[in-house]
């Protein structure tokens, strides 16, 4: 993990089948390192209110800085190409308000 990450532990577990048929999984932990302090964004984006339930505010939160943290590592990956420019207008939407 970079030195100058702060570090972060998930873990997800299922708590509930939609189908009950499906394969049930162990629960997953990871560790994972992101340059922003996660807690900090969750509260601002809490206090936004961009979305209809504080769950969502924070499900948006973790789950953007996940994704975006792994396309920095991974900046030269073809499977960003397209998308990159669209996630800079979305960035530099969500930092303006």
């Amino acid at each position: 993990m970079d030195k100058k990450a702060n570090k972060y532990k998930l873990k997800l577990e299922l708590l509930e089948l939609l189908r009950p048929d499906d394969k049930v999984y162990e629960p997953i932990e990871l560790e994972f390192g992101n340059h922003d302090n996660i807690f900090n964004i969750i509260e601002r984006m809490k206090k936004r209110n961009r979305f209809k339930t504080e769950q969502d505010s924070i499900e948006f939160a973790i789950g953007l800085k996940l994704f975006s943290e792994v396309m920095l590592k991974n900046k030269d990956n073809p499977l960003f190409e397209d998308f990159r420019p669209a996630f800079r207008e979305l960035m530099k939407k969500i930092k303006s308000s």
